[in-house]
């Protein structure tokens, strides 16, 4: 089947089986590779993307049933400065390893917008395999902070 998805402000045409998950057609079909596999169970957080500004679990969601914009941590900077939660996770070293680290932020951005008081528990679905979290939270806060002051 024919699919359009918007990825990152483009629209993007392929051909795809009517089974495929979002993650598979982002990574596979488009090459946007932010977006990791880890489990492809829906378990790790590593795969998460923003779709029409929620966060969902690419390797859960079919492709064919997404129907608003797709933003992955690629499109999260529209300029050649890093977004206010990228430079936050770099200045708290909030990231080791990098593999969940592009779920990691697009879970803190949603956490942001949604104005979560419990980063934790709104996080919790997001692993990280360095332990890292002390360090994410308080990326999370800086993050916070600074989208405040905006």
């Amino acid at each position: 089947m024919n699919l359009s998805l918007e990825v990152n402000g483009s629209t993007e045409t392929l051909e795809a089986d009517p089974g495929v998950t979002l993650l598979d057609a982002l990574r596979e079909r488009l090459g946007v590779t932010g977006p990791k596999k880890g489990c492809d169970r829906g378990q790790c957080g590593a795969c998460t993307v923003h779709v029409g500004g929620r966060p969902v679990l690419a390797c859960l969601t079919l492709a064919a049933t997404v129907r608003e914009p797709v933003t992955t941590v690629e499109g999260l900077s529209t300029s050649d400065e890093l977004h206010p939660v990228q430079r936050a996770f770099v200045d708290q070293d909030a990231l080791q390893c990098g593999f969940c680290t592009s779920g990691q932020l697009m879970s803190a951005v949603a956490a942001i917008e949604q104005e979560v008081t419990d980063v934790r528990e709104f996080m919790s679905g997001n692993l990280c395999r360095c332990a890292a979290y002390p360090n994410i939270v308080a990326a999370v806060e800086q993050a916070r902070q600074a989208d405040a002051t905006l």
